[in-house]
């Protein structure tokens, strides 16, 4: 399985033959939707924090005495039916909802969405992304030869998610020139994750030699030793 290199203005100079165990996989919805679930879990910041009766202020004091007064018995007004009162069930800052991801499970999904990506002409593979200076003009020009390529004309005009370019190695001044385009993600190809590669729309591959080494990798299985 090949598929074609361009440079930055667009225009084919080679061939790269695709890993067949990252791009011959299946799309597996049930896989991907178990992963990116508990990853956006992993990521909640526990906020929301309520007090019970326990912690508010006041409440110390009877509110009236017992009987004799006709109306209900209360004893102290931090009771959660009172207005200032605590809180019963709240939400509370101490829960967790950090989920356990398998590594392997979780680097399948990453090959099940780079595969499904590819076949829906998603994945745009480019031998480099070496910028004259790191300035957002140079990188605005960079996009706008990508996008020439056929399929890909929306990469250019779409406003939010549009891509996500993933880097061989780690280079601070395309990462530097990339920064002001709110709609593009810039990162090494190390640490690509399902969830940036659903949030966007195209996904360009620099370098794609260097960068298939460094994309995460499931073990194989060992043979039975007899």
């Amino acid at each position: 399985m090949e598929t074609p290199v361009y440079n930055q203005t667009g225009k084919v100079i080679g061939r790269f033959a695709l890993p067949e165990s990252i791009f011959g996989l299946r799309w597996n919805a049930d896989l991907v939707k178990q992963i990116t679930d508990s990853i956006l879990s992993s990521r909640r910041k526990n906020v929301a924090h309520t007090k019970n009766r326990g912690e508010v202020r006041g409440g110390g004091k009877k509110p009236w005495q017992q009987k004799g007064t006709g109306r209900a018995r209360h004893g102290s007004t931090r009771s959660p039916i009172w207005v200032g009162g605590g809180v019963t069930h709240g939400p509370r800052n101490e829960k967790n909802y950090a989920r356990t991801i398998s590594k392997s499970m979780r680097v399948k999904a990453l090959h099940t969405i780079l595969a499904e990506k590819y076949r829906d002409g998603e994945i745009l593979f480019v031998d480099s992304l070496a910028l004259a200076e790191p300035k957002t003009k140079f990188a605005v020009q960079a996009l706008g030869g990508l996008s020439e390529v056929k399929g890909f004309e929306k990469m250019y005009s779409k406003r939010k998610s549009s891509a996500a370019i993933a880097l061989g190695s780690k280079n601070k001044e395309t990462e530097r020139a990339f920064k002001n385009l709110g709609n593009v993600e810039v990162l090494e190809a190390r640490n690509l994750d399902p969830i940036t590669l659903l949030q966007y729309k195209y996904l360009v591959i620099e370098n794609p030699e260097v960068a298939f080494k460094a994309i995460p990798k499931t073990k194989k299985a060992k043979k039975p030793t007899n």
